[in-house]
């Protein structure tokens, strides 16, 4: 049985890793101002590319390295490769007057970033759910709702540091962050019995209802991101927003992700987690199409819809996880991975493919609207994914 310190320490991970993952999106206007990097939004889109491509390697190798140095090791691999992210965006500053050198140590930077999430995360899913066998769904939820946290404080420490004239603040706080989660961490046993079972999952292939979960994480992944990477630029260029407002609206986002995890692990035995899952596309499809028609000069009430889209998201991605991993029982651990992988696709889809489109004209608001329809589809799925006691892949499918 864990310890509370391992708990703990898991739990932490998610915190410190929703900060760091963050830290780009928050510092969008950082990037983008031409006195500081200079950076187009084509640019700024194609800095995620290295990130997704890492992330997706990652999330997919994870089970297998699991399986050979021990979850600990990839769980220590992550964090470490998260550091190496944030020192190479502080070193970036120094090079800000050159460009294309700047440019290349971002591009680094998000690399590692990448790497670490696509190890992390999938990591403290397996271990957090072997902690808690008794209640998966709720514990994913928590410890999500702690990365969401993560995801939500990341903006406002920017706000802050931006208004000392010390954005490399944020950064430098989570290497410390990292650095202390690390040390702690490597004094834990940290074990869950994921090597066994990623096995099996490797050696009995691919059920068809795992490409169904496939789809709705990179849909999810998409609308995630066109609300994470890009409300502040659409809080600026269309509603005419401060930074500081759009700031409050990345938090306000984010915030709701984390108050959804959180509302939705305390009432699941009054409002079971299928409902949840049916019920927030829909919501997230409608403030999508809110967000398309908003005016320019409201700035509140972009600031409202941002958040309520984050409500939409907030259990969607834990429950996807915990879903599929009590229903692909022959995927074991790696389930996980591959489905944080799939996530990753979706965010790439919406980081990088977005930016190109938005500098040839194409409005941030008919780019909202076009989100719409894939929180439609997830919905859509979202019945065939969350049926209650629904039954549990036991044998494998020929993969399609």
């Amino acid at each position: 049985m864990a310890t509370k310190a391992e708990v703990n320490a898991v739990y932490a991970a998610g915190l410190i890793q929703g900060i760091t993952l963050v830290t780009f999106p928050a510092a969008s206007t950082i990037f983008t101002s031409p006195s500081e990097y200079g950076l187009s939004n084509t640019q700024y889109g194609t800095m995620f590319v290295p990130q997704v491509i890492t992330a997706i390697t990652g999330s997919l190798l994870g089970g297998k390295l699991a399986e050979r140095f021990g979850i600990k090791r990839v769980f220590l691999a992550g964090l470490v490769a998260g550091l190496a992210s944030m020192a190479l965006l502080i070193v970036s500053q120094f090079f800000e007057s050159n460009q294309p050198v700047a440019y290349g140590l971002l591009l680094a930077a998000t690399a590692c970033l990448g790497a670490g999430f696509g190890l992390t995360v999938p990591a403290i899913n397996a271990l957090t759910a072997a902690f808690h066998p008794d209640n998966v769904d709720g514990s994913v939820l928590v410890l999500n709702a702690l990365l969401g946290l993560g995801t939500a404080l990341a903006p406002v420490f920017v706000a802050i540091f931006v208004g000392l004239g010390f954005w490399q603040g944020l950064p430098i706080m989570s290497s410390v962050l990292l650095l202390i989660l690390i040390a702690v961490s490597a004094r834990l046993p940290l074990r869950a019995e994921v090597g066994e079972r990623a096995g099996v999952g490797r050696t009995a292939g691919i059920p068809r209802l795992f490409w169904v979960f496939a789809v709705f994480a990179v849909l999810y992944g998409f609308c995630e991101t066109m609300n994470g990477n890009w409300s502040q630029l659409d809080m600026t260029t269309n509603l005419h927003a401060t930074a500081t407002q759009a700031s409050f609206a990345l938090t306000a986002f984010w915030g709701m992700v984390t108050v959804g995890r959180v509302l939705f692990a305390m009432i699941e035995r009054w409002f079971p987690p299928q409902l949840t899952y049916r019920v927030l596309p829909f919501l997230l499809a409608v403030m999508f199409v809110v967000i398309a028609v908003l005016p320019s000069g409201v700035p509140a009430a972009g600031i409202l819809a941002f958040a309520l889209a984050g409500f939409g998201c907030s259990a969607l991605l834990p429950l996807t996880i915990s879903f599929a991993s009590e229903q692909l029982v022959t995927m074991g651990a790696s389930v996980a991975g591959a489905v944080i992988a799939c996530y990753q696709f979706g965010y790439g889809i919406a980081a990088f493919g977005t930016g190109p489109l938005v500098d040839a004209g194409v409005s941030l608001h008919v780019l909202f609207g076009f989100a719409a329809i894939a929180a439609v589809i997830m919905g859509g799925l979202s019945f065939t994914l969350a049926r209650k006691g629904a039954p549990k892949v036991v044998a494998p499918a020929a993969a399609s």
